[in-house]
């Protein structure tokens, strides 16, 4: 006896080839996570060309804090939507 109970499968054999592995939630949650983080860093960069612009126009003061009043919800959400995708990632890597 040679101390194995199961032959090792060799890589050229069907039965190792065949072997697939289904998608769980996990997986989906992974990617919808790494969906989010994307979407809210594509926000962020919205909000910082927004700012840039406006700061290159040389606004007057009053109409560069109307901007900036503007700009500054649209980027905590989309801070907001990166950390939750960033947590979504993690969690899918954790519980996977």
């Amino acid at each position: 006896m040679q101390g194995r109970l199961y032959p090792t499968p060799r890589y050229g054999s069907p039965s190792h080839m065949e072997q697939t592995q289904a998608t769980t939630i996990f997986d989906i949650l992974i990617w919808v996570g790494a969906g989010c983080t994307v979407l809210g860093l594509l926000g962020l960069i919205w909000c910082i060309l927004s700012v840039w612009r406006a700061r290159r126009a040389a606004l007057p003061d009053d109409e560069m804090r109307a901007v900036m009043s503007r700009v500054l919800p649209r980027n905590l959400a989309a801070l907001f939507v990166s950390v939750i995708g960033l947590m979504l990632v993690i969690v899918g890597i954790f519980m996977g």
